[in-house]
């Protein structure tokens, strides 16, 4: 029996037109879900990271990693299991601001999950929560006795916890293998 787990995939690229949609079909030809998908500047000057998590098993994840490599824009994709990683989602909810006065128990609330309000109006109260699914849909549910007016969810952003960069080493090897063609 094959094990499937929530794989993290990662792909380091240039910031290229169309290239969200050459990874998507990759998923889709596989029949495999995007549970979440965040985009953003990574901290090489020019390169964008893609952070997407799918459930499949570890050879399906090094099948979609292999890939994506092959796209021309992309410099290097990796793949790894949550023990691997240090992950986070950013969870906004839109709660009705006289239902919360009424019932009251805001406060317990947000020091139960460590969550922050960040704007109250008479007629909404916004609050953020950041941490695991679990953890932001756990709070979710808490709200709902308040009326949750809105909800969204960001996907994951991660960091490996490896000591080694890969991408840099990457890099470097790609800029030395240029010097040794300038040089022949």
């Amino acid at each position: 029996m094959v094990m499937e787990k929530l794989y993290t995939i990662t792909a380091l690229s240039e910031n290229e037109v169309g290239l969200l949609n050459q990874i998507s079909i990759i998923f889709t030809r596989r029949k495999l879900n995007i549970e979440s998908l965040s985009v953003s500047a990574s901290a090489i000057s020019g390169v964008h990271k893609f952070v997407i998590t799918t459930n499949c098993d570890e050879a399906m994840a090094i099948k979609v990693v292999n890939q994506i490599e092959k796209r021309i824009d992309v410099i290097r994709a990796f793949y790894y299991a949550e023990e691997d990683i240090v992950y986070q989602e950013v969870a906004l909810y839109k709660v009705s601001t006289p239902e919360l006065l009424e019932k009251g128990g805001l406060e317990r609330l947000v020091r139960k999950y460590n969550a922050r309000i960040l704007e109250i109006h008479p007629v909404y109260t916004i609050i953020e929560k950041t941490g695991h699914t679990e953890e932001t849909q756990a709070l979710f549910h808490d709200l709902e006795q308040y009326g949750v007016l809105q909800f969204v969810k960001s996907g994951r952003v991660s960091i490996t916890k490896s000591t080694i960069e890969h991408v840099d080493k990457f890099l470097e090897c790609q800029e030395l293998r240029r010097k040794e063609l300038e040089e022949e």
